[in-house]
Order: C-alpha cells, then structure tokens, then sequence
C-alpha cells in the first residue's frame, strides 16, 4: 500500500479547525478543499456554518483563525473572505512526496488490497455487428473504472454479457444457413467477421419481412431455442462468437480486455428464466395482457406508460427483462457489489429492473453509471460505410491522423518507428477524449480536441512523459542521496504539490467513480512539468542538479501511472 503524502498534512488541517470550532464554543461540521488557485494549499469554507454559529463567515474564519492550536506541517494560517486558509510546509511535502514516489515507484497511489469482490459489467453490445461510435464510451468508461477500482485496492472483475438469444442474432443465423456470399450485398471490404457478416443480417431480415415462410421459420428457431434446444443454442452461439471476435478485436485495439464473457442463453438451458417467470407470476402484482405477463409498477412509483413491465409474451417465452433478472440473481451469488456501465437510455430499465429483483425478495439492486453517447460533427470523418461510424474507422483514421502529426515533427525516424508512435498516439487520443468529459455529459467527438499536443489531450501528456525520459536519457547516472528540501523554486514547488496529489486523485476516480478527474490531473502534471523544464535549467545548471533530476524521475513514473491506469501507452520517444 502506497501512502497519500498529502494526508499527514490534511489530518493536521482537519485536526487544528475542529479544536478552533471547539474552542468557539462549537463543535460542527466543516469541509476541506483544496482551491483551485493555488493561493492556500487547503481551505475551510465558513459559509455553511453561518448559520449554526449566528455569525458572519467573515467573523468565523478571523476567529477561528485565532483559535487555531500551533501547527506543525502547516506554514501558516489566515482567514480571507470567509474561508479559513492553510498553507502547507513545502519542504516537507517535497521531503515526504519525492521519497514515496522513489520507494513506491508503478505502485505509487496504489491503495491497500480489500476484500470486497467487485462486479462491473461493461459493453456488452449485441454481437450482431461492429461496435459504433455512439457506444464507444462503454468499454472505455467501464475499463478505466476498472483500472481506477484496481488502484484503489478493490477486488475488480469485468464481465461482457452476451446477447445470443435476441431475434436479431437468430435471424442472423438462419442467413447465414441459408445464405451464400453471391446472394448478399457485402459493402464493407474488411476482413473482420463483425463486419463482413452484417450483410448476412440485412438480407435475411429483409427476406424475413417480405417471405412469410421465412418468418415462420426464423419464429421456429426462436421457440426451439426458448425450449432449451440443444442444437439451437449451440449454433446459434456458434454466430454469436464470430462475430464477438471482431469485437473482441475491435476492444483490444483501444486497450480494453475482459476478464469473462456470460451467455445469455445460459439462463434459458439452467431453467433459470423460467424460474423467475414462476416466481413473479405469484406476485400480487403480476397482470396479463392477452396471455403476456407483466408486472404492475405503478404502486411503486412508475408513471405513465412505463408501469407494465412484460417479462413472457403472449406465447409465454421469456423477454430479454426476465433473463436480465436471472442473470442479476446469478451475479448477486458471485460479487459483494455490482456495477452496471449502460447508456442514459437504459435508465428506466434499471429501474424496472430494481423494482422486480426486489419482488423477487432481493434488497440489493446493481449500482449502475450511465453515460451519454459520443457523436461526430457532421461531415467531419469519412466513413467507409457512409451511415454508421464503427469504432474500428474511428480508431482507422486517429491513426492515419496521427502519423501525419509524427511525421511533421520527426523526420529522423524509420518509418516503422513513426508508425508505432502514431498507434500510441492515436488509440491514446480516442480513449483519453471519451474519457476527459463526465459520462452523463454528451460528448462531441472532435479531432483538434483530441490530436491537441498542447491542450488537455493524451498527447499532451505523452510527451510531457517522453520529454521527462529524455531529459533522463540525456543526463545518465545522477546522484540518488539527496535532500528534496533543496526544491524551494516556484516552478518545483508547484510541480511537487501536483505529484503529492495523486493518491487522493485515484481515490476519488476509483472510490466515487469520478473517472473524469484522472485526466484532467494528468493535464495538470503535465503542464506543470512543462513550466518547470521551460525555466529551470535542470541539464545544464549545475545547482541542485540531483535533486532536479530526481523530480524529473518522480515526474515521469507519476505520468506513466496515470496513463497506465488511463489504459494509455507511456511511450518514451515521441
């Protein structure tokens, strides 16, 4: 376990206020911030106590500030427009923060192992065609969650729940058993089964809507397949894993891997679904509608024409609601705690969904975090396709972009140095710009946003780490006994209070599940590691030349852990 350099000096802040406010005559609650100024190190708002204490926050911050108990990490104290401010002891924290970052190194702002195992379900597209663009913020929002909770030191497995039972994946099947390659408009050229076989899919459901004898047995395979039909299921999922290869594919470009994948068919040939179908059925709120079941919401508090909630239909097969309830009674076995990742669409059946577990006797309810989907600029990106915009054309062209880029700065490189360069710069940049905004905020995915190499970009924090491995490469062997308190210039101290902050970053992106603050820390590291090489002679001046190098270090394993848990490349050259 890495410790939090930062937290010896809050615990003093939070410890000194509260006996201030007791000293006052008042033992209330307060919080500490840390200001995005840089004027106090931490600062305690008075606002929310005015009330409580019947005084102005001007007049308790003075006083309290004159009640405050003698400190020792903080240099000094003062009130100021109603906050009450502390500075923290900058030789100190350089001392306390640069020794952790050299004994901790990868590990640093790792948190100790918990014994809580941790279910989070991510992607989980249907696998009847390539993942598009809109639904890109699922893997990469639900992998750099995990990588957060991991660093956290939660017990983290992902999960990829597979559609095979949907009509969509049947009617597929039944194309692709009745279908040969010239009876098919295949329009895209890649070689990739997620792609090659959607044409498959159109045909047949074209056939299926204007052929009744088709529809008929296409309806066939659907009701063998909800008897447990072995043969069925199997070749069915037989479709469903060609085309989950390609999508597999498709993750692993963008750095995203999945620990375990779970058939949906599965529920059917346990009995599973249909055991929940029975148990609902006995439910007071259970209704038909012309043979199809569902349940009542509106005592619950569901509104409008979301109260039915349907889980057989008229033939009395199962919904894909019913198995989802299956498959959450099965997680519940596996994992103290569940976490959904599902876009803003699903909210209402989240809540549906909580509604029947609950009926079904279960008090918990998976933890669930939307996101809002990505969208392009019109007529910004070509496309193959010409309608939808695939994954694998976004991170086609954040490629080709970012060789173009490679190429303007190093002409001194081969051409397949410049290339390998280019794949970390531009998967990087399309997972680092997904990842920057807030999930429930929509995105707009633009190019100059994301290929920036002087804004708030992946590639403005891989080259801040290349940089810092340069300058490392360039000095060779330095010193490693020495004293952090010699940093005291502005530009070290700014850049020290930055690396000291980490741990508490990880811990709120992995514990409150505030993925956003990552990158915007490493933009801030960044940028503050570029001020200080700008202009302080770290090479060339002879004056705390160890010392500086040494933060150069601390710098770089800071900027490769974030990028790691970034699931980004920290590449040394760019």
């Amino acid at each position: 376990m890495s410790l939090d350099p930062l937290k010896p000096f809050r615990d003093e802040v939070e410890s000194a206020t509260k006996a201030a406010f007791q000293a006052m005559g008042a033992d209330v609650r307060f919080e500490i911030e840390v200001p995005a100024t840089g004027v106090a190190d931490f600062a305690v708002p008075c606002f929310p106590l005015a009330k409580a204490l019947r005084k102005a926050p001007p007049a308790i911050a003075e006083e309290a500030a004159s009640k405050l108990p003698r400190m020792e990490m903080a240099s000094k104290a003062w009130a100021e427009r109603g906050y009450l401010n502390f500075k923290v002891d900058e030789k100190k924290l350089s001392r306390s923060t640069l020794t952790e970052i050299m004994k901790e190194k990868e590990n640093y702002g790792k948190g100790a192992h918990r014994k809580e195992k941790v279910l989070l379900e991510h992607t989980s597209v249907n696998p009847t065609g390539p993942i598009h663009v809109g639904r890109a913020r699922n893997p990469i929002i639900g992998d750099t969650l995990a990588r957060c909770m991991r660093a956290c030191g939660y017990d983290v497995t992902t999960e990829y729940y597979v559609n095979d039972v949907g009509k969509q994946v049947v009617i597929l099947t039944w194309g692709l058993d009745h279908l040969s390659p010239s009876d098919v408009d295949i329009v895209d050229d890649s070689e990739k089964a997620d792609h090659r076989l959607v044409a498959y899919y159109r045909k047949a459901n074209e056939m299926m809507e204007n052929d009744k004898e088709v529809e008929k047995q296409v309806g066939h395979m659907l009701r063998r397949f909800e008897d447990g039909d072995e043969e069925v299921i199997e070749k069915v999922r037989k479709t469903a894993k060609l085309m989950l290869d390609g999508i597999i594919e498709s993750l692993d470009t963008i750095n995203v891997a999945i620990d375990q994948f779970t058939w949906e068919s599965t529920f059917i040939k346990d009995g599973s679904a249909h055991r929940v179908v029975e148990e609902l059925k006995r439910s007071e709120h259970c209704k038909e509608d012309k043979g199809a079941c569902y349940l009542e919401l509106e005592p619950f508090g569901v509104h409008g024409r979301d109260t039915k909630f349907f889980f057989t239909r008229a033939d009395g097969t199962t919904l894909y609601t019913t198995r989802d309830m299956a498959y959450h009674l099965n997680k519940f076995e596996r994992a103290d705690r569940l976490i959904n990742i599902l876009g803003e669409d699903q909210k209402l059946g989240q809540t549906q969904l909580a509604i029947a577990l609950k009926l079904l006797g279960k008090e918990r309810a998976p933890e669930v975090l939307f996101y809002s989907f990505v969208s392009l600029p019109e007529g910004r990106m070509s496309t193959r396709k010409g309608v939808v915009v695939h994954l694998d054309d976004l991170i086609e062209e954040a490629e080709a972009r970012a060789l173009e880029e490679v190429k303007k700065r190093r002409t001194d490189l081969s051409e397949e140095k410049m290339r390998d360069i280019a794949r970390a710069i531009g998967r990087g940049a399309v997972r680092y710009n997904i990842v920057r905004v807030q999930p429930e905020k929509p995105l707009v995915f633009k190019w100059e946003d994301a290929l920036n190499f002087e804004g708030n970009s992946a590639p403005f924090v891989q080259y801040a780490h290349a940089r810092a491995c340069s300058i490392l490469r360039k000095a060779g062997e330095f010193g490693r006994d020495l004293d952090p308190e010699v940093l005291t210039n502005e530009y070290e101290v700014k850049l020290i209070k930055a690396l000291a902050r980490y741990p508490s970053v990880i811990s709120e992106a992995g514990d409150k599940a505030r993925i956003h603050v990552l990158p915007a820390y490493a933009h801030e590291v960044a940028a503050a590691f570029n001020q200080f090489y700008t202009y302080v002679p770290v090479l060339k001046g002879e004056e705390n030349r160890d010392a500086r190098l040494a933060l150069v270090d601390a710098t770089r394993l800071v900027l490769a852990n974030a990028l790691t848990t970034l699931g980004l490349s920290a590449p040394e050259e760019m």
